[in-house]
C-alpha cells in the first residue's frame, strides 16, 4: 500500500473527533482496514467496492455473476467442448442492465461507459482470437461478456487490464497442462505421432536452422561483457531451442489427440472441421471457415440421409473457459501477476 495512504489512515484513526470526518472518509478508512486485516480482495482493486452500500452490494453482484457465469461455463466447455449462448449473452445484458441501474442510481454515466469501453476492447481481442484459431465462438462471446461486466480503466492496475493480462500468463500454463494431459492419457498413439513429427524432411530441416542459431546465439553471450547482458542472450538461446521442441510437442498432440470423426447429427455450432467436405464438386464446409455454420450442419446432415457421406472429421480444441475463470480468481486474490513477478 503507497505510503500517503497510510498517513491518511493514521491521521484518522489519531483525530480526536471521529464523529466529525465525512461518511465517505470514514468508508474510505474502513474499507482499507478490511483489505489489510481479512486479506479477501486485492488492495490494488478496492475501487471496484464503492462507498455506498447499495452500490456496493451492486459491485459485489457483478462479482458472482462473472463467477457464476465462469463456473457454468467451465463445466459446460469442458463437458462439451462449447459454451450455451445464453449464457454468454445473458452475461452480456445482465452487465450492461447492471451498469445502467448504477448510472442512473447515481447520475454517474461514467458506469456505463466503462462498461461500453471493456466490452469493445475486449469484442476487439475476442475477434482477433477467434480468427487467429485460439478461441472458439463460445470463448469469443464469453470474453465480451467479461468486458462489458468488468468494465474497463485506462490504468495499470485496472481489474480488466490485471485479467486479460492474467489470462495469457494463465492460459500459457493451463494450455500447457491440458495438452500434457492429453498425450500422457494416450501416450501409444502421442509417442508415435511423435517420432513421425521429429523425423519429417521438414522438421528435420528446421530442427538444423533451430540448433544452428542457437548455438551462434549461445557463442555471441561470451563475446559481451555485462553480466546481465550475458545471461539474457544465453537465455534467450536456451528459450529460443526450447520454443522448437514446445512446437513439435504440440503439433504431435494436436495430430494424435484432438481430431475425432463424428456423426453430422452431433456436430454443434463453431466446430472445426478439419478437411473440406465437398460433394459433387461443391465444397460444403472445411477448415477455412473458422468454425461451421448450422446452415452447413443442416446440408450435412442431409447429404448423409442422402448417402453421400458419413462420419466427419472435426479438430476438438482447449476448453479455454476454464483458465478464464482461473484467471478471474487470481486477478481477485493477487492482482496482476506479471507486476508481481517483476518486482
Amino acid at each position: 500500500m503507497a505510503i500517503h495512504h497510510y498517513g491518511y489512515m493514521i491521521g484518522l484513526l489519531l483525530c480526536q473527533h471521529f464523529s466529525a470526518i465525512s461518511l465517505r472518509s470514514r468508508v474510505y478508512l474502513l474499507r482499507y482496514l478490511f483489505c489489510i486485516y481479512s486479506g479477501m480482495i486485492n488492495q490494488e482493486y478496492l475501487y471496484i467496492l464503492p462507498f455506498s452500500c447499495p452500490i456496493m452490494v451492486l459491485n459485489m453482484i457483478m462479482l458472482v455473476v462473472v463467477l457464476i457465469v465462469l463456473l457454468i461455463g467451465s463445466y459446460t466447455d469442458i463437458r462439451t467442448r462449447e459454451v450455451p449462448d445464453w449464457v454468454n449473452y445473458g452475461l452480456i445484458f445482465s452487465a450492461l442492465g447492471i451498469r445502467l441501474i448504477y448510472s442512473a442510481a447515481e447520475s454517474d454515466w461514467s458506469y456505463i461507459i466503462e462498461g461500453a469501453f471493456g466490452f469493445i476492447v475486449f469484442l476487439a481481442l475476442a475477434y482477433a482470437m477467434f480468427y487467429a484459431g485460439q478461441w472458439g465462438g463460445g470463448d469469443a462471446k464469453m470474453v465480451m461478456g467479461l468486458g462489458a461486466m468488468l468494465g474497463l480503466r485506462f490504468n495499470v492496475l485496472d481489474f480488466s487490464i490485471s485479467f486479460l493480462a492474467n489470462t495469457f500468463l494463465v492460459g500459457a500454463i493451463y494450455g500447457l497442462i491440458w495438452t500434457l494431459s492429453l498425450a500422457l492419457i494416450r501416450w501409444p498413439v502421442f509417442k508415435r505421432e511423435l517420432v513421425k513429427v521429429m523425423y519429417s524432411q521438414k522438421m528435420i530441416r528446421i530442427r538444423k536452422v533451430v540448433i544452428i542459431s542457437s548455438i551462434v546465439i549461445f557463442i555471441l553471450a561470451f563475446l559481451l561483457d555485462d553480466l546481465t547482458q550475458k545471461i539474457l542472450v544465453f537465455t534467450f538461446s536456451i528459450f529460443f531451442l526450447a520454443t522448437y521442441y514446445l512446437w513439435v510437442f504440440i503439433r504431435a498432440v494436436e495430430n494424435s489427440c484432438m481430431y475425432k470423426l463424428v456423426e453430422p447429427e452431433r456436430l454443434t455450432e463453431g466446430d472445426w472441421i478439419a478437411k473440406d467436405i465437398i460433394v459433387g464438386g461443391k465444397k460444403i464446409c472445411g477448415p477455412k471457415d473458422l468454425g461451421i455454420e448450422m446452415k452447413q450442419i443442416k446440408m450435412l446432415i442431409k447429404l448423409k440421409k442422402q448417402k453421400k457421406i458419413n462420419r466427419i472429421l472435426i479438430k476438438e480444441g482447449i476448453p479455454f473457459v476454464p483458465s478464464f475463470l482461473l484467471a478471474f480468481i487470481a486477478t481477485y486474490l493477487w492482482g496482476n501477476l506479471f507486476l508481481g513477478i517483476l518486482g
